[in-house]
């Protein structure tokens, strides 16, 4: 018989029992058709397997239910949060504003960094580069503090005001004083910056159609008040102030032009409710404020030329109109050089235009100072922006927005630098008041003269009181213009001319003071009393393409962009 060995028995795996049903677990407990089990991530599927013998070996499955609190993806313990609140306000790494801020933070450290390794003190408390950033900054804030200043139905307040009042605190505050420090060559080089930036925008804005459409009213709103206060002003301050004729008219003329930083954005509100539009109110002033401005800076750069210049009166009559003259001439040959160069087919238009239009405007400025016709660089400035303007025709609309941008910068440099300039222990209160007299007998002849201008214009008498109140606002050109003939006395090193420089000064900047907030809160206040609205409902739907390409330079003045879809026909971009 043979023996017959039994075969290994092979062994056969225990049935895998099926997971208890559970509440909590969102899973179909069904087996599918392939004999695969299909996890949900709440659960972990655990093998365990047992051997009796070498042969057999028994596995069991056991799905067990995964704890919520731990990492599906690592199958591991969340980490030990110490302040669940904390560390959703200031999470490690730090993201959103908190890392905006410290990114900020780092970058103007680095930059300081760099800076004070190349300038040393003179990035430090005291140092120049130091007392321009902090400037800069307060400038910046202290506008910002105005703006947001705003009263029902009336236009807000011109942040410029703001800058003036940060300026003037810096240099008043005796602790801060010592550490903002700036020297007068820094700061008289970034006002002519300014003014050389101003300029080229104001040539810029000018269109040549609107130029050729003007009225005769026009013109006599935008001259003729202008040209009355700077002779009244002349007058008043030779008698009242012992200024020298030259001088009285320099001071005329640094007051004589209106502010369309504070005249356009209130026009800008009025037309949009209607108020004056039927009658071309709104249109003339801002279409006027340009010429007026022009026509004060022009008046303005030929007395400073007389005021500095040696001989007789005849031969500094002369040398004022050959500086005219002069500018004329030199703004004629760059507005066409930069008019066709560099020429459209070329890459990068905009920056090489923009940056030759800046370049330009201020090397005429120093230049004109430099070569000893002082008065001859702004005029070359506003006339060469004109003709470019013309020339790029749609294509200067980008340039401006550059131009802009740098204006943006140089506006608080420029106004901080004008309130920096006060000093309440260098005051005469004698001097303050008398300019404060000639200013208010000033404004009454230019409010007078300006009625007079429109007397046979087509304009009702509300209408008229209107347009005459709206001409009284300065700011702008007084801060651009204001203390350049101080600073050509202190390189003269002649201590009577910078007293009449300070003088100037000192008027210059009262007007802003007085006249900025004034003119703004008469605007809005008597403009819907004064004025008519339309009676035609669809005024808004007329003559909108004759909008002057300015406009896109004012649609941020008033708050957004939906007070530039109002018919603006004429504008000033001074």
């Amino acid at each position: 018989m043979e023996d017959v060995q039994p075969k290994p028995m092979t062994p056969v795996p225990s049935p895998v029992p099926s997971p208890q049903p559970s509440p909590s677990l969102d899973r179909d407990t069904a087996t599918p058709a392939n004999n695969f089990e299909h996890l949900s991530v709440n659960q972990i599927q655990v093998v365990v397997r047992r051997s009796s013998t070498p042969n057999i070996t028994e596995e069991t499955t056991f799905f067990i239910p995964r704890n919520p609190l731990v990492d599906a993806g690592t199958n591991t313990d969340p980490p030990v949060v110490c302040c669940p609140l904390l560390q959703r306000v200031c999470p490690c790494p730090p993201r959103g504003l908190l890392a905006s801020l410290i990114t900020k933070v780092l970058l103007a450290a680095v930059l300081f960094g760099v800076v004070w390794s190349v300038t040393e003190k003179e990035c430090l408390p005291g140092g120049n580069l130091f007392g321009i950033t902090v400037l800069f900054i307060c400038a910046i804030t202290g506008g910002k503090v105005v703006a947001l200043i705003r009263l029902p139905k009336l236009p807000p307040f011109p942040p410029l005001l703001g800058m003036l009042l940060m300026g003037f605190m810096l240099r008043n505050i005796p602790v801060v004083t010592k550490a903002v420090y700036i020297d007068f060559r820094w700061s008289s080089s970034l006002r002519n910056i300014a003014l050389a930036v101003i300029l080229a925008r104001a040539g810029l804005g000018l269109d040549g159609s609107a130029l050729k459409k003007l009225k005769s009213v026009c013109l006599r709103v935008g001259a003729g008040p202008c040209i009355m206060e700077a002779c009244s002003i002349a007058v008043v301050s030779h008698f009242l102030m012992g200024l020298p004729w030259v001088w009285g008219f320099i001071l005329g003329f640094v007051l004589g032009a209106v502010s369309p930083a504070v005249v356009v954005p209130s026009m800008l509100m009025l037309q949009k409710d209607g108020y004056g539009v039927e009658q071309g109110i709104p249109t003339l002033l801002m279409a006027a404020g340009s010429f007026d401005d022009i026509l004060a800076i022009t008046g303005f750069t030929t007395c400073l030329g007389m005021a500095f210049a040696t001989g007789s009166t005849w031969y500094n009559l002369l040398r004022g109109l050959l500086e005219v003259g002069g500018g004329l001439l030199a703004g004629i040959l760059l507005g066409f050089l930069i008019r066709y160069f560099p020429s459209k087919d070329q890459s990068n238009v905009t920056l090489k235009r923009s940056f030759l239009l800046l370049g330009l405007s201020v090397f005429a400025v120093f230049g004109s100072n430099v070569a000893g016709f002082p008065g001859s660089g702004g005029l070359c400035t506003l006339l060469m922006s004109f003709l470019a303007g013309l020339g790029w025709s749609r294509d200067k609309v980008p340039v401006e927005e550059v131009v802009g941008r740098a204006w943006d910068v140089f506006q608080p440099l420029l106004f901080g630098l004008i309130g920096a300039e006060i000093k309440l222990c260098d005051l005469d209160k004698h001097t303050v008041g008398l300019g404060i007299a000639c200013l208010a007998i000033c404004l009454v002849v230019r409010v007078l003269f300006t009625f007079v201008c429109v007397l046979c214009a087509g304009f009702n008498f509300k209408e008229k009181i209107f347009i005459a109140l709206a001409w009284v606002p300065k700011a702008t050109v007084q801060a651009a213009i204001g203390s350049t003939a101080l600073d050509m006395a202190r390189t003269r090193e002649d201590k009577e001319l910078e007293r009449y420089g300070r003088d100037v000064l000192t008027v210059a900047v009262l007007s802003i003071l007085l006249t900025a907030p004034v003119g703004a809160l008469v605007i809005g206040l008597s403009g819907p009393l004064l004025l008519q609205k339309p009676r035609n409902p669809s005024w808004g739907e007329s003559d909108t393409h004759t909008r002057s390409l300015s406009a896109l330079f004012w649609k941020g003045a008033v708050g957004g962009k939906g007070e530039t879809e109002t018919p603006v026909t004429y504008e000033s971009t001074l």
